[in-house]
This record gives C-alpha cells, structure tokens and sequence, in this order.
C-alpha cells in the first residue's frame, strides 16, 4: 500500500510540473520549473552585481534589446556575463579574424545594415561569452559553463555560421558541449575516428588547402638534396597516410644527375581494422610507379598505432644508406602534460632516432602553443589559431573539399578543448620551443635552401588566393596567413655523442 503510495505521489508530482510548464510556456516565457531554482539564484547574483558597481550600465541596457526576455534564463545568464565584460574585458580579441566585418559599402537599405549590426554584435559577444564559458570550466564551475551553452547556441541564430567567426564559434560551442556534457567513452570515439575516415578526412584536407602541400614539398626538397652523392637512400614516415607525399620524390629521384640511388621506404601507420594489409597496398602503388620512372624501389610497412610502440629494430635500417627521418605533424603527439611529464614519448623516440644516425630528419609541425596546463590559456590560443586557419580556407577556390577538410580540423579542436590526460594528442608547440627540445636531445638545425622557399613560393600560385605568405625564420620556413605563421617545417640532424654532450653543456 505504501508502494502504491508512493507511485500515486510521484505521478501527482510529475503532473504539477507539467501544469506549471504548461502555464509558463502559455504566458511566453521559455523556462522549465525544474530551472527555476537556477535562474532564480541568478537573478540573485545580478541583482548584487548591479547594486556593487560603479559602472555606467546604460550602454549595456541598449545592447540587451537583441535579446528575448521571454527566453528568461539565457536572458539572465547574458546579462550577467556582459555586466561582467563591461567593466573590463581580460582578453585580447583583436586578433581574431572576420569578428566584426567592414562596415557595408554603397548605399544599403536600412534594413541590411541593422541586420549586418546585429549580427557583428552577436559575434562579438559568442567570442565573450566563449571566453567566460572556458574561464569557467578552469574553475571547475560546471553549472555556469553548462547553463552558458545553450545562450551561445541561441546566439548562433544571428550570425553567418556558414564563414567567418559564426562557423568557427560553432565548432568551439560543439566543442565545450561535448567537455561539459559528453561521456568520456563517447567523446574518445568521435575524436579519433577510424583509420579509414582519418585517411579519407587527410586526403580532403591536403586538397583543400596548401598547408599539407607545404609541408610535402618543403620535406622532401631538403630530403632530395642530402641524398645527393649517396647510391643507397632510406626514408622513414611517421605517418604514410595515403603516401601522398612520395611519388613527387620518387619522380624527382628519377631525374637526378648520373642516376637514381635504390629507394628504400619504410612506412608506419595504424594496423589495418580488416583483413586488407592498408600499408602493403600503399606500398604496391607506390612500386608501381617507381618501376615506370625506372627507379629502383624497396617498400617495408610498419604497422603501430603509436609512434611509442614502434622500436628501432622494426625498420631494418642500414648503416650502408643514407637514412632520412620524415615527421609530418606527428611530434606533438609524443609530447605529455608538464603536469606529468613521465607519459611524455618524446624523449624515448628522439633517442632512437639518433640511434639511426639520419642523414637528415624534417619536422613539420603546426605554428601554435596547444600544449599548457592551464586551460584558459590553451582554448584562447586555439580560439585565435583555428579562426585564422578557417579565414584561410574559405579563400581557397577548392569547394568540394572544404566541407570535409572542416571535419578535419573539427577533430582537432575538439580534442585540444575536450580532452586531458593521455587522451589529449594534439599537443601543439611552437617552433621555438621545438628548436629548444630537439637541441637538447642532440640535433643540430639544417638551413632549409633556397629551393624549398622557392617551391613553396610557387605551390602557393596553384590556390590563388592572397593572404598566405612563406617566411624564412633562421633557416626554418613558415606558410601563414596574414602575417599569422600557421604552420612551420625544419629540417635536423643528429650530433656525433661527443657534439652532443658538448651542446648539452652549453645550453
């Protein structure tokens, strides 16, 4: 009887909350009961906000007629978080991309420029309320993060989420959702995806725009000319994806003076999720066309899902060849948080790289500090990079690639913004700091030549869009945006044990 009880008070309860959300929703106002409590306490809050300060709030009276009070939460949960941003705002914005566009040219009707206002008005304010959203998360305030989500999504109604800061804000606003409310098992799954989609999303990428281009041309013309004098040659990717960056080397190779060397390839990349040996058909392709330019040609596929797990004697190098190390985008990887530096792989790695003696080892690594504890500071850092490598795409002419280049970059972002720990891979640094790790670890710098910068000068012609610049910075080049340097490629050698002890006393 108690039981029966206790049914009959749970469904009177759950009828009264009914009633009363039928009775807010039939006066206008878009609130469940259950968040009256929530909203309530911060009406609270701003209310003491309002009443502790000195500031002038008659301009932020005027910009909160954008918004409907009947959506009375994120109503609130605005006008707090632009009381708290009227005072003074501790972020520098100003780098930010397409925040706010140039004012319309000509004579529009008045109709197009409020909406234009508007919309450069909510743009500005997802930035804010982005920022505050991850000021948030860092001092552990879920409920504030959470209740914030849903404002910026409505906020998304206002501006352009096809380009510009719109689309950017979106990927960021999905991003934090997913930290905030997401299962980790879940969330682990999106990221990382597939080997196949992750292949198919790297081919998209490379298409759309030229940073990965950059990368395999900068690569591969510093590996073409330490291979010069030398019969016997061996390369060894991190990452032999589709092996997109080798048939230009090997076409290369073909017409080398006095003859190619024989081309030893060592390709490592995840193991392949069915029956098909992924890696082995890569590398009969790539056979295939060494065999038309006559060059002769020895393929070996590694397969590892992390570059930890691959050990030195896996890759059957020869102290008779000449050994180039070639890591596009995959150092950061190996890197771990200074918080809890022992789940660093980067170290072990470098050290039996050196073991190989390399003629030459190129790193391309993108120009960005993803990579500290706080976690204020890295979505910032990621806000201003990711706007600029968005900016940049929308003016690449390639359009069936972009779509799915996007989903590329997305993953990105969402494991710099969603996950810690050793779930974390995108652990971007810039090359100063790069310079600092790989002398430390006993390499010396190459000056990339004048070739590569020629290349790369000339790989940007074929996307015909002004804005992207190559930059020489101590013997390194940078392809950017802008004057925003986005991603970076280096080329390294390996000190005698002697050399190296001797730098290490130094530095």
């Amino acid at each position: 009887m108690e039981m029966v009880s206790a049914a009959s008070n749970g469904s009177s309860a759950g009828t009264k909350t009914r009633d009363i959300d039928d009775l807010l929703a039939g006066v206008g106002y878009k609130v469940r009961s259950s968040e009256l409590r929530q909203v309530a306490q911060n009406i609270e809050r701003l209310e003491n906000v309002i009443v502790n300060s000195s500031a002038d709030i008659s301009q932020l009276a005027s910009d909160t007629v954008h918004y409907d009070p009947s959506d009375i939460g994120s109503w609130v949960d605005t006008l707090l978080f632009e009381f708290d941003h009227t005072v003074s705002l501790p972020y520098d914005l100003s780098d930010l991309p397409d925040l706010a566009a140039a004012p319309p040219q000509g004579h529009h009707n008045h109709h197009r420029q409020l909406t234009t206002t508007v919309e450069e008005d909510s743009g500005i304010r997802l930035v804010h309320m982005l920022m505050t959203c991850a000021e948030s998360l860092q001092l552990g305030d879920l409920a504030f993060a959470g209740s914030l989500i849903e404002g910026m999504q409505g906020l998304l109604a206002h501006v352009n989420t096809n380009c510009g800061i719109g689309k950017v804000a979106g990927y960021f606003i999905d991003a934090l959702s997913r930290r905030i409310f997401a299962p980790p098992s879940q969330l682990q799954n999106i990221i990382l995806g597939s080997p196949y989609e992750n292949d198919v999303l790297h081919h998209h990428y490379y298409e759309a725009c030229p940073y990965l281009k950059f990368a395999h041309f900068t690569a591969n013309q510093a590996i073409l000319e330490s291979f010069n004098g030398h019969d016997c040659v061996h390369v060894i990717d991190f990452n032999l994806m589709q092996g997109l960056q080798w048939p230009a080397l090997i076409q290369a190779l073909a017409l080398r003076p006095g003859g190619p060397p024989l081309l030893r390839l060592t390709g490592i990349g995840p193991p392949s999720p069915d029956d098909r040996d992924t890696l082995r058909e890569i590398g009969l392709r790539l056979a295939e066309l060494a065999r038309s330019v006559n060059v002769r040609f020895a393929f070996r596929g590694v397969a590892a899902w992390r570059l930890e797990d691959v050990k030195p004697w896996m890759l059957q190098a020869s102290p008779k060849e000449a050994v180039a190390v070639n890591s596009i985008l995959q150092l950061h990887r190996l890197l771990g948080s200074k918080a809890d530096p022992i789940q660093s792989g980067i170290e072990m790695v470098l050290g039996w790289i050196r073991t190989l003696n390399p003629k030459i080892m190129t790193v391309v690594e993108q120009e960005a500090n993803h990579n500290e504890n706080g976690f204020l500071e890295r979505f910032t850092e990621a806000l201003h990079y990711y706007s600029t490598i968005f900016d940049s795409l929308e003016a690449c002419p390639v359009e069936p690639d972009k779509a799915m280049a996007e989903v590329y970059l997305q993953r990105e972002i969402c494991n710099v913004v969603c996950c810690e720990g050793s779930a974390r891979v995108e652990r971007h640094e810039p090359l100063t700091k790069w310079r600092e790790r790989l002398g430390k670890a006993g390499f010396r710098p190459l000056h990339l030549g004048s070739n590569a910068f020629k290349q790369a000068s000339m790989l940007l012609t074929l996307f015909s869009a002004e804005g992207y610049c190559v930059e020489e910075n101590q013997g390194c080049l940078t392809l950017g945006w802008h004057n925003r340097p986005l991603i970076s490629a280096s080329a390294w050698q390996a000190l005698p044990p002697r050399d190296s002890e001797t730098l290490r006393l130094d530095s």
